[in-house]
C-alpha cells in the first residue's frame, strides 16, 4: 500500500463501496471520564434550557414558524434580522478562530451527535449487547433468541430516547407548553404537531441505529471545512511518528532502542477504541472527530509496557516533528481581532436596540386639509411594534411643536410581543407654521413616561 493510499478511501466503506460496520471497543481512561462529566452536564442543560424563562420570555426559542426568536430571554423579530445575520457572521467566524487554534475539539467534546451517540446510545449497546468483539459476534450470528432479545431491547430504547429528544428540540422551536399539549391531547387535535414529533424521532432513531459516525464523517459541513482551516501548529490529536516508529510487537527481554525499535508496541488498540474505524498513526484524517480515545487506549498500553506516556497526544504536526511549542500565528491573531471587533459591535447594537419598532407614515393619497376651526390636519398611518413582554397602553404628544393629535378610534393598548396598527389626525394652528414642509418628532407615551419617539413631517399651505 503507498504511504497516502489510506487518505483515497474511508475507514468505513470497503473497496466494492460496501458499509464496513464499525464496533469501537469500549474507551476507558482520564479523557473519557472528563468527557462523560462534561457530556452529562450539558445534556441536563440540553434538556432544561426548554424550561427556564427570563421575565416570561423562554431562555432560548428559535420559532420560525411565527418568526419569534427568544435568546437568553429577549425577543428578537423579523425586524432584527441584521442582528440575526451578525450573530451567524460572529458565530461562523468563532468557529473559523477556534478550529485553527484547537482542531476538531469540539466535535469530540461538545458536539450534540458526539454526545448522543458515544456518550448515551453507545454505552446502551454495551450495556445490552458487551464490548466489540461480543457485539461483532451478535451482529453475525442467525437471528435466535437471544439475537431477537437484544436486538428489540435496544431498538426499543433508542426509539423511547428518540422520542425523548425529539420532543426536546420541537421544545425549542414551539415551546414546551405547546410540545406538551401536543403529547397530552388527542393527535386530531393537533395532527400538524403530532406528524412533526414522529418525523423529528424517526430521523434522530435512525440517525443513531443507522447512520451514527457517518454524520461526521461523511455529512457533517463542519469536518469537510476541516482540511481548509487546519495549518501544521493546529492542536489534534497526533500520534509522535518520530517516537513510535519503527513499530514493533512488545518483548520484554528486547532493548528496543537497542533494536531500533520505536515506542508503538503495534497492539491496535487505538485503532480498536475509535468511533469512526480509523487509525490515528496514518496521520491527521478528516474522519477524527478528537474523542481522545485512542490518547487513553495509548497511555494504558505505555503504562503497562513501562514506557512514557504521550505517544498519542494533543499537539500539532510542528510540534512532532520540530518539537516547537504552540504560539499564535499571524493568521489567529488577524482572526481574532476581527471577532473581536465584530462582538463589540454586535454587544453595542444590542445594547442599542430598541423595544419598540415604530413606522409612521403620512395616509397614502391625502395631503394637508383645513377644519372649521381654521386648523390645518395631516392624517398618519402608524405601525407599532411591541417588542417586551408587557401590554402597554399608550398615547401620542407632540414633543418640539405646538399643535394636538387625536386619534382615529380608539387608544392603542400594546400586547405584548405584539403589532398594533392605528390613524391619528396632527392638527396646527396656521399661525405656528412657517413653511409648506415642517419637521416633528413625535413622543409615545406610556403614562408619562416617554417609551419610544419618532420623526415625521406636517405639509401645510403656502402661508
Amino acid at each position: 500500500m503507498a504511504q497516502e493510499e489510506f487518505r483515497d478511501k474511508i475507514a468505513t466503506v470497503d473497496a466494492q463501496g460496501k458499509r464496513i460496520w464499525i464496533f469501537p471497543k469500549k474507551p476507558s481512561g482520564q479523557f473519557y471520564s472528563k468527557r462523560k462529566i462534561l457530556s452529562y452536564l450539558l445534556l441536563l442543560l440540553l434538556f432544561a434550557i426548554p424550561f427556564i424563562k427570563i421575565d416570561g420570555e423562554p431562555f432560548l426559542l428559535f420559532n420560525i414558524i411565527e418568526r419569534k426568536f427568544s435568546i437568553f430571554g429577549q425577543v428578537f423579530w423579523p425586524q432584527d434580522l441584521y442582528l440575526f445575520a451578525l450573530s451567524m457572521l460572529v458565530m461562523i467566524l468563532f468557529i473559523v478562530v477556534f478550529t485553527v487554534i484547537f482542531g476538531r475539539l469540539f466535535c469530540g467534546w461538545i458536539c450534540p451527535q458526539t454526545i448522543f451517540m458515544e456518550m448515551v446510545f453507545r454505552r446502551i449497546e454495551y450495556w445490552i449487547e458487551g464490548d466489540y468483539k461480543a457485539q461483532k459476534k451478535l451482529a453475525k450470528s442467525p437471528w435466535n433468541r437471544e439475537k431477537i432479545w437484544k436486538r428489540s431491547l435496544k431498538y426499543t430504547l433508542f426509539f423511547g430516547l428518540s422520542f425523548i429528544i425529539a420532543n426536546t428540540f420541537l421544545a425549542y422551536i414551539i415551546g414546551y407548553e405547546q410540545v406538551w399539549d401536543i403529547a397530552t391531547t388527542p393527535p386530531a387535535q393537533h395532527i400538524v404537531g403530532f406528524i412533526a414529533i414522529l418525523i423529528f424521532t424517526f430521523i434522530f432513531f435512525m440517525v443513531f441505529l443507522k447512520l451514527r459516525e457517518q454524520v461526521c464523517t461523511t455529512i457533517c459541513p463542519y469536518g469537510r471545512l476541516q482540511g481548509v482551516l487546519l495549518d501544521s501548529k493546529s492542536l489534534n490529536v497526533i500520534y509522535d511518528y518520530k517516537r513510535g516508529e519503527k513499530r514493533a510487537k512488545f518483548n520484554k527481554k528486547v532493548d528496543r532502542k537497542e533494536a531500533g525499535q520505536g515506542d508503538c508496541i503495534d497492539c491496535n488498540q487505538c485503532v480498536n477504541v475509535c468511533p469512526t474505524g480509523i487509525d490515528i498513526r496514518n496521520g491527521i484524517q478528516l474522519e477524527c472527530i478528537n474523542c481522545t480515545a485512542c490518547i487513553d487506549a495509548c497511555d494504558f498500553m505505555m503504562e503497562k509496557t513501562n514506557q512514557p506516556k504521550g505517544l498519542i497526544r494533543y499537539d500539532s504536526e510542528d510540534g512532532v516533528a520540530k518539537k516547537e511549542n504552540f504560539r499564535f500565528t499571524p493568521r489567529v491573531i488577524a482572526y481574532t481581532i476581527v471577532l473581536v471587533g465584530l462582538l463589540g459591535l454586535l454587544t453595542t447594537l444590542l445594547m442599542l436596540r430598541s423595544d419598540f419598532e415604530v413606522t409612521l407614515l403620512r395616509t397614502r393619497g391625502t395631503l394637508f386639509e383645513q377644519n372649521d376651526a381654521g386648523e390645518i390636519y395631516n392624517i398618519y398611518d402608524i405601525n407599532i411594534i411591541n417588542k417586551t413582554n408587557k401590554d402597554l397602553p399608550v398615547h401620542f404628544e407632540i414633543i418640539d411643536h405646538e399643535g394636538r393629535i387625536e386619534m382615529v378610534g380608539n387608544d392603542i393598548t400594546l400586547k405584548a410581543r405584539d403589532a398594533a396598527k392605528s390613524k391619528f389626525i396632527i392638527y396646527i394652528e396656521p399661525k405656528d407654521l412657517t413653511s409648506l414642509k415642517t419637521d416633528l418628532k413625535i413622543g409615545i407615551y406610556e403614562g408619562e413616561e416617554l417609551v419610544e419617539t419618532v420623526k415625521t413631517t406636517f405639509i401645510a399651505p403656502r402661508i
